[in-house]
């Protein structure tokens, strides 16, 4: 076994990070499990599937990724049992964009993700959109309801020029499981466990926990340590869900806008 648990940050990675820190709401900590040593990590953190939530993820953008490319991702998500929601995100997002008005709205967050191999800050708008809704403006292209007057002013500042929302393609659905769990020998920390199901059979088993900025580092080595002791891979390659979907129904839909012509 490794003599540590995770190599540490560099001077100039920390440099850049701790600044973030002090702007930002929340730090996520994310660890993607590879394939091999999924069902150990099931079985070593007592994971219960039957206690997961289904959710249903669709991503907006174009054939080429414009949006991402400019750093700005558009989500909708549909909830087992519960209202659906829908996010513009910049990712990365810096400490210069962050207005008075975006710092004072409820709906506007940002939130520093912590990987093994690095880190970003995103900032996101989100707001709650009914299940039925969703379904409706999907289905009717009607894409720009499913966004609050919030987001479409956060949107069309940050967006390429001339990209309307109701110009994007939707990318999706994606189906997961969510499900969220306290390890009765982890007390006081609760863990998130997502399983995203690709249309090509392909999985990504991602383990996070969520905690305030001025605790991270001590909940980073916490977390780290009990993951380890638990037999999970600290030091594999890392998946992100986001860019897989991205990645896979770009595909998807450039291939659908060549047999149309």
């Amino acid at each position: 076994m490794h003599s540590e648990v995770m190599p540490a940050y560099s001077a100039e990675q920390l440099a850049e990070l701790l600044p973030l820190l002090e702007s930002a709401d929340s730090v996520e900590l994310k660890l993607s499990v590879p394939e091999v040593r999924r069902r150990s990590a099931v079985e070593g953190l007592r994971m219960d599937p039957i206690d997961a939530q289904i959710r249903q993820v669709v991503f907006l953008d174009t054939p080429d990724l414009a949006l991402n490319r400019a750093g700005v991702i558009v989500r909708v998500r549909r909830v087992q049992g519960k209202p659906g929601d829908s996010v513009v995100k910049l990712r990365p997002f810096s400490q210069e964009l962050l207005t008075p008005a975006l710092r004072r709205s409820r709906n506007f967050g940002v939130e520093v993700d912590a990987m093994p191999n690095g880190f970003v800050c995103s900032g996101s708008m989100k707001a709650e959109v009914p299940d039925a809704t969703i379904k409706k403006e999907l289905a009717n292209g009607r894409l720009h309801r499913l966004f609050s007057k919030q987001q479409r002013a956060f949107y069309s500042a940050h967006a390429p020029e001339g990209l309307e929302l109701d110009d994007l393609g939707v990318l999706g659905p994606i189906n997961l499981l969510k499900l969220k769990f306290t390890p009765p020998d982890f007390p006081g920390r609760r863990l998130v466990a997502e399983l995203w199901n690709y249309p090509d059979g392909s999985r990504i088993l991602e383990l996070s926990m969520k905690c305030l900025p001025p605790e991270a580092f001590q909940v980073a080595a916490q977390s780290k340590a009990y993951l380890a002791s638990k037999g999970v891979d600290l030091f594999a390659e890392q998946q992100t869900k986001t860019r897989t979907a991205l990645e896979f129904f770009a595909k998807e839909l450039a291939g659908l806008g060549v047999e149309r012509q």
